[in-house]
């Protein structure tokens, strides 16, 4: 059975610890994912130490740095600045015993050159590796972000699929307005999806509204779910407390708990 997530709001904390045991939530951290944030130790510290103090769930992820982070990059700096971001997130997660990481594939998606897709994937799979050997009680997750289908991606599980605490979030919002219909996402990443983000849109922008609230098909969600991804951790991914309250009521009427 899947366990929910929500993002805890450390400006009003008892709130976010009352909503996570009223749904028997975890909580993935958002608050760790900006060049800003990462660069201020001291308040990374303070932040910790907050949760440190906090009644924390059993299931806790982090998502890590995403800004202009491209570790495939044809420029040396930043490469070696993406990987000190990623060694950072990494570390922070390790600080607010979290689980798991949160990466994005970022790629733009428009260059579509075999040259500069495989070089993603080459450079992408060697670093990655690093990183899960370095952080062997961590899991890490490679998320779906601009991708337009899911060939890219799957290539890249499936070459790291003996890497044992590697696997896929399927961004069910992102893959949810790309060019690939979203069944297409998840039978093609099944094998590999370990964590899941959703949230409700429109259909062609990614909004982050209240699940329920949008145009995407929730019975089709659950039935996809049942059959490709049954086990895997979902985050509630929309951070305002009054969207996750509407968030929950919806899928606890819609039964997504019973699933």
């Amino acid at each position: 059975m899947s366990k929910y997530l929500i993002i805890p709001d450390r400006h009003h904390i008892e709130e976010s610890v009352a909503l996570s045991k009223q749904y028997n939530l975890g909580f993935e951290f958002n608050d760790f994912f900006t060049p800003k944030m990462l660069d201020n130790k001291e308040k990374c510290e303070r932040i910790a130490k907050l949760y440190d103090e906090t009644d924390m769930p059993d299931v806790l992820t982090s998502h890590g740095d995403f800004f202009d982070v491209l570790v495939f990059s044809e420029d040396e700096n930043i490469v070696r600045i993406s990987q000190q971001r990623i060694r950072e997130s990494m570390e922070i997660a390790k600080r607010v015993h979290a689980q798991g990481v949160i990466f994005h594939t970022n790629y733009e998606p428009f260059l579509t050159a075999r040259v500069y897709l495989d070089n993603w994937s080459v450079k992408t799979e060697m670093f990655f590796r690093e990183i899960c050997e370095e952080y062997p009680d961590i899991n890490v997750y490679m998320e779906n972000m601009f991708d337009q289908e899911p060939d890219t991606l799957k290539k890249l599980a499936e070459r790291m699929a003996d890497v044992d605490n590697f696997g896929v979030c399927l961004d069910y919002a992102h893959a949810y307005i790309s060019r690939t219909a979203v069944s297409v996402w998840v039978k093609e990443l099944a094998p590999f999806i370990r964590h899941v983000h959703i949230n409700d849109n429109d259909g062609e922008n990614d909004l982050h509204l209240a699940v329920g609230e949008g145009v995407i098909d929730w019975k089709k969600f659950l039935k996809l779910k049942k059959e490709y991804f049954p086990d895997a951790t979902i985050l509630i991914e929309t951070t305002p407390l009054e969207r996750q309250r509407k968030s929950l009521e919806f899928m606890d009427d819609f039964g997504f708990f019973e699933s």
